[in-house]
Formats: C-alpha cells, sequence, structure tokens
C-alpha cells in the first residue's frame, strides 16, 4: 500500500531499527516505545488485521516471537517479562497487521490493568453470546 508507513519501512523507504527480518516479516524497534526494547513485528505483506492474514505466516510469526526475538530481548537487554499487544481496527495506529512486543522489567510502572468501570455484567454479555 503506497501511504502505509510499516510497507515503507519494509520497502527501506523509511529507516528503521530492524532488529530481525527474513522474507515473510521485519521486526524493528518502535520509535514511540513504551518501554525498553518495545518491538513491532509485521508481515512484509499489506494486511490491514488479524481477521486477514495467513494464518500460516500468523503461526510463523509467532514462531519467530518465541524462537529469535523473545530469547535476544531476554538476552541483551535482561527483560524480566514480555506484555504482547495486537490492535484491531479501533485502537489500532497504523493499519498495517502488527504485534507489540513490550519488556518488562520490575518497577517499569506500566500498568496492564484495564479500566472496568464501563464493562457490563459478565452474565448479560452471555446471555447475548450464547
Amino acid at each position: 500500500m503506497d501511504n502505509c508507513i510499516f510497507c515503507k519501512i519494509i520497502k527501506g523507504e523509511i529507516p528503521s531499527y530492524t532488529i530481525y527480518e527474513d522474507s515473510k516479516m521485519k521486526a524493528f524497534l518502535d520509535v514511540n516505545p513504551n518501554s525498553n526494547g518495545h518491538v513491532l513485528v509485521v508481515p512484509k505483506e499489506h494486511v490491514r488485521t488479524i481477521f486477514e492474514i495467513d494464518p500460516i505466516l500468523l503461526k510463523d510469526m509467532i514462531s519467530t516471537i518465541n524462537e529469535k526475538i523473545y530469547p535476544l530481548l531476554k538476552e541483551r537487554l535482561s527483560i524480566e517479562g514480555l506484555t504482547i499487544i495486537q490492535n484491531n481496527l479501533l485502537g489500532q495506529e497504523v493499519p498495517h497487521f502488527h504485534i507489540h512486543l513490550i519488556p518488562r522489567y520490575q518497577e517499569d510502572g506500566i500498568k496492564t490493568i484495564f479500566d472496568k468501570s464501563k464493562i457490563k455484567d459478565v452474565k448479560e454479555i452471555y446471555e447475548k453470546l450464547k
């Protein structure tokens, strides 16, 4: 896609701090990180959401995170945990599928608890879903 910032990064039109790349995906440091070592893992094929991505490619991306990227972050940055986030449509700042890998450290101040004040009763939701 011509105006997609991630497609431009993949093509080399915009520089990035790439930490992993193969024929299917690219992993690079987020320029607006939530933590030291915040990585974005993106497929080279432009797809917008998880609902559009080839399941085999998604599996390959997860395997790469598990086998290559996480060990690299753990070894080189001494991370103590990892928060993985993937947004679709609402909340998705760049309309190109990507997985956020946010390294966690003791006392990093990152909150992973969501504001539950607007959540409906679980029984009400269950009734709608069954």
